[in-house]
């Protein structure tokens, strides 16, 4: 190190008085030089560019590169000028709408396009835009918010889309499954927005929308899909009663899955009780596991009765049905065990014993003229109602025994009123027998169910008490309120009809009516129709019908009822023989 010090070689060497002294440095003034030169080109150049629109570009389809600002405002003004000539559609995922632009509030500011694609600037994008170039440019869209609000808003029913709710079953012991779908509510400021940023480029545009969610979402359909539907369709459920069993198959039970879902969109399966034990106890039936109940069934000969004895039925209880099968159809553990009960018959041989009947309590007889068609009809239905047994407590309906009447019954055409008129049908005539099975049902002092008094008054009847009958929706019901049961005797000769009821009495009764009031004439009415049948002239009326039902002398019920009957008219019939 010291020997370095000392060595001539080392040390910095002076500059000899003969050589020339350093000038100044000029480099810095060159670069600074070139600068500047840089800076006036690039300024020029950005004033140059300041009022013409960079080459290649388009606003909305129209070529305007290059043009200078005035040129390309008459450019754009001829293309975009006219909001009429620009159409625009509005799209979702639910429709869409074409939508006039000026009704909707819509024009392109021309001038404003025209000043954002011009203009000076340093700014190196909008020099380098310059140089090498534009692209497609936006147009500058004014909407008028109010319009616009009012086109979005009639266009919602295109446009709007409700939620679909999905849903899930086990229709026919199958899992059903349907995705929901949400709905979407249009944004009027949000589809402004998207306007002005794509038309008059695109003559479609999609709406800006919020979405509407279901009420049950498709996550928790797919939960109760996975967790509990696959589940309960896997396989058939056994049910064991005892040493037996029997299954029941998906299909079967699936109507009583109730996959409903609850208020805050939450499916809970469940079991609807009524028709899970109704489908239980049917198929229970079906494999003889359980026996219904047997009532007495009382026939008669010649009033004489026989008793055939009532027996007792097994069925499966109801509250073991509920509590074991549901957990085998929810559950991978498949099979039910479910007890049984005793079930009594509701008519009992003992109760048959003893409501047997033991004296005539009503009778009634009507009468008609021998030989007519309707004859035929009254002895047919009377026989088929002869003996009919009506254990107490029990319903009797007249059309429910005797159906239909057809010709394949043994039924022929008689007189019948169809609409105020005479005319003809298939039964006519048991009318009669229907209004003498009602009298005798009013003095049994039985509840007296549906009736209907013909339309116009017939002097063959009692006036106001009758009821006439029709397929299948005129009745004549009464239900067995006396203490015994009641067997009816009807019975017919050439001229009548007689209807006697055998029970056990309980009241005696008395019929009160009124004198005849609301009279209403009838009219005068000439027919030329092939069809037509003459008919005399019969007032119409309302009359008041009261019963009084009597206990060891004392009334113990009364009731009353209206019957009104129209006119008869007076049809005088003009159509020639043939």
């Amino acid at each position: 190190m010291t020997q370095e010090l000392f060595d001539q070689a080392s040390w910095e060497r002076e500059p000899s008085w003969d050589d020339p002294a350093p000038g100044p440095r000029r480099w810095p003034f060159a670069v600074l030089g070139g600068l500047v030169v840089a800076g006036a080109l690039y300024a020029g150049t950005a004033a140059w560019a300041g009022d013409r629109v960079p080459r290649g570009t388009t606003v909305a389809g129209v070529d305007v590169g290059g043009q200078g600002s005035g040129e390309a405002r008459a450019t754009l003004q001829r293309a975009l000028g006219d909001p009429g000539s620009l159409p625009l559609t509005l799209t979702s995922t639910a429709g869409k709408v074409g939508v006039e632009p000026s009704d909707a509030g819509l024009s392109v500011d021309v001038p404003a396009t025209v000043d954002s694609l011009t203009g000076f600037s340093l700014a190196p994008a909008d020099v380098w835009r310059h140089v090498v170039g534009g692209d497609e440019q936006p147009a500058v869209v004014r909407v008028d918010e109010a319009a616009f609000e009012k086109v979005v808003e009639g266009a919602r029913g295109e446009l709007d889309a409700k939620p679909a709710e999905g849903s899930i079953s086990l229709a026919d012991g199958k899992v059903a499954y349907k995705a929901p779908v949400e709905g979407t509510t249009t944004d009027v400021a949000g589809t402004a927005a998207n306007v002005r940023r794509w038309w008059p480029a695109q003559e479609s545009v999609e709406v800006a929308a919020q979405k509407t969610p279901t009420k049950v979402a498709a996550k928790e359909l797919e939960r109760v899909r996975d967790e509990f539907a696959a589940v309960a369709v896997s396989g058939p459920v056994t049910v064991a009663v005892g040493d037996k069993s029997f299954q029941i198959a998906p299909k079967d039970f699936a109507p009583a899955v109730v996959l409903t879902p609850a208020e805050d969109g939450t499916i809970t399966p469940r079991a609807d009780d009524e028709k899970l034990r109704a489908i239980v106890h049917a198929a229970a039936t079906k494999a003889k596991v359980e026996v219904k109940a047997k009532d007495a069934v009382v026939t008669f000969k010649d009033r004489k009765p026989t008793v055939a004895p009532s027996a007792v039925g097994t069925a499966l209880d109801d509250a073991s049905i509920s509590a074991a099968v549901w957990p085998a159809i929810s559950g991978t553990q498949r099979t039910a065990t479910v007890t049984t009960k005793e079930v009594q018959p509701e008519f009992t041989t003992d109760v048959a014993k003893k409501t047997l009947p033991k004296e005539k309590i009503s009778t009634f007889t009507t009468f008609y003229e021998a030989g007519a068609p309707r004859v035929h009809n009254i002895r047919l239905a009377a026989s088929i109602i002869n003996g009919t047994y009506v254990p107490p407590g029990e319903q009797f309906s007249m059309n429910g025994i005797l159906g239909e009447r057809t010709p394949d019954k043994g039924y022929i055409k008689a007189g019948i009123i169809r609409d105020g008129r005479l005319a003809e049908s298939y039964g006519g005539g048991i009318s009669q027998v229907s209004t003498t099975i009602f009298n005798a049902s009013f003095f049994a002092g039985v509840q007296l169910d549906a009736w209907q008094a013909h339309s116009f008054y017939i002097s063959r009847y009692p006036e106001g008490r009758e009821a006439t009958i029709s397929w299948p929706d005129l009745h004549n019901k009464w239900t067995n309120t006396t203490d015994g049961g009641i067997l009816m005797e009807v019975t017919t000769t050439d001229t009548s009809i007689t209807v006697s009821y055998w029970g056990t009495k309980k009241y005696d009764v008395e019929a009160t009516k009124s004198a005849r009031y609301d009279i209403v004439q009838p009219k005068k009415i000439t027919d030329d129709s092939p069809t037509c049948k003459p008919q005399s002239p019969v007032p119409g009326f309302k009359v008041d019908i009261g019963r009084i039902l009597k206990q060891g002398g004392k009334v113990v019920k009364t009731s009353s009822f209206t019957t009104r009957y129209d006119p008869e008219d007076d049809v005088t019939c003009t159509t020639k023989a043939p």
